[in-house]
């Protein structure tokens, strides 16, 4: 399949504006395959990594990644895209951040992938690090939150956290690839879920093909 660059599809749309956060799940595929896709974008986003999910990124996908700035180098050499997006960083620890106040706008924020602490801190409304502050800033000034949780299975305390979450605006799209457009590679099924994040939040994309029935 031809992957052509996501800009075209923002022509005659504002340039799209996110806080974009890892924490510590496994699923670094996905947030890999996100993060190629919207450099390719036009717009800037605001990019928080927690500690946690820097050891995950390294273990799964065998990347030199030990700060949040190595992410987009190892991107860069494995996935060569078009660079037209601007990336800020942000520290984990930072709740003082100018994103942590609701006096700086974006369009959204989505955190991929999702630990399960994270969802429940979420719902619970904790906001003991910048991940958590930033998802209810963006809660409590009605902007779409979308979370991709990656667990399996789930107990009964995660499926309350995620109704909770729900319950309060958020959306869960849990990291559950389909297989309807035949993926061939592991980015196959990152560009999925790449794709129904880039769905939810109102954007064309040509990651998978839509179904035609």
């Amino acid at each position: 399949m031809v992957r052509t660059c996501l800009e075209a599809f923002r022509r005659n749309q504002p340039p799209l504006k996110l806080v974009v956060a890892l924490a510590g799940a496994s699923g670094s595929i996905y947030a890999a395959r996100f993060l190629k896709a919207l450099w390719e974008m036009e717009g800037e986003s605001f990019l928080i990594a927690s500690p946690p999910s820097l050891r995950v990124f390294r273990e799964e996908l065998e990347a030199p990644v030990t700060k949040p700035g190595d992410l987009l180098d190892f991107l860069r050499k494995t996935y060569q895209p078009k660079e037209v997006h601007q990336f800020h960083f942000r520290n984990f620890q930072d709740i003082g951040a100018d994103i942590a106040s609701g006096s700086n706008s974006w369009d959204g924020m989505v955190v991929v992938p999702c630990s399960m602490k994270t969802v429940a801190s979420i719902s619970l409304g904790l906001t003991e690090n910048l991940i958590e502050r930033c998802a209810d800033v963006t809660l409590k000034e009605r902007r779409r939150l979308i979370v991709v949780p990656r667990e399996t299975p789930y107990n009964r305390v995660h499926l309350k956290n995620m109704l909770a979450l729900d319950e309060v605006g958020g959306i869960v799209l849990p990291a559950s690839p389909g297989f309807y457009q035949m993926p061939k590679s592991l980015d196959d099924l990152g560009d999925f879920i790449a794709g129904r994040i880039f769905g939810l939040l109102g954007i064309e994309h040509n990651l998978f093909p839509q179904w035609k029935g």
